[in-house]
């Protein structure tokens, strides 16, 4: 052998090569849709505008998305990898403190709570696109909410609930408030009701102070 470093074989390098430009490409699609969705809402995001400002042709946006339910999936999908990378970043905040953070997050994105809301609600029907993505996500969050309520508070919560049962109704109120709050965004404060009831489980939160005047959305 020669003391130079043999080169990878040519269809090992250029085969990576094109996969890292597909993940590229996709992470540029899902960037570009997220915008316009904060920017349009979803049903006034078309596929076609999602390719324009992602610099790519329609087909080529359906070469990675087949149709928009699978892209609004694939921002969800985006939208949760970017939240759990925001959550480790704070991690030295208790679950409750993050999750409180969280919820104050998503009220300065209606575009995209909108679209979860509604493909959440449309996915209970058989044959959706997005009921296989909703059905593990629920299932995944309920773990992980028992889990980190577990590490937190240990068996029992301060109100008597265990983490598993407390976890559902984490859930619940949060995509309910979320519903409520996209009504009725001036009546309906959500990061002070979500904090109002962390304060009713016993999770050691304040309730919220009432504000001066009615919330805004932003």
């Amino acid at each position: 052998m020669t003391g130079r470093e043999q080169s990878p074989p040519r269809g090992t390098r250029r085969g990576g090569g094109r996969e890292a430009q597909r993940a590229e490409r996709r992470e540029a699609i899902l960037r570009a849709a997220m915008e316009l969705i904060a920017e349009r809402g979803y049903r006034s995001t078309s596929l076609a505008a999602v390719a324009e400002r992602a610099g790519l042709t329609q087909q080529g946006l359906l070469h990675h998305f087949p149709n928009k339910e699978l892209l609004l999936v694939g921002v969800l999908e985006a939208r949760d990898r970017w939240d759990l990378a925001s959550a480790a970043a704070a991690s030295g905040a208790g679950s409750t403190d993050l999750l409180a953070q969280l919820v104050d997050y998503n009220a300065t994105r209606p575009g995209l709570v909108r679209t979860y809301t509604v493909l959440s609600g449309d996915s209970v029907t058989e044959g959706h696109p997005a009921r296989a993505f909703f059905e593990s996500r629920f299932r995944a969050v309920r773990e992980a909410l028992a889990d980190a309520l577990r590490s937190e508070f240990g068996d029992v919560l301060p109100g008597g609930l265990t983490p598993e049962r407390a976890a559902p109704l984490l859930v619940a109120v949060m995509d309910g408030l979320q519903l409520q709050w996209l009504l009725d965004p001036e009546n309906v404060d959500m990061p002070a009701s979500f904090r109002d009831f962390l304060a009713l489980l016993g999770a050691g939160a304040e309730p919220a102070a009432k504000p001066d005047g009615p919330p805004q959305a932003t």
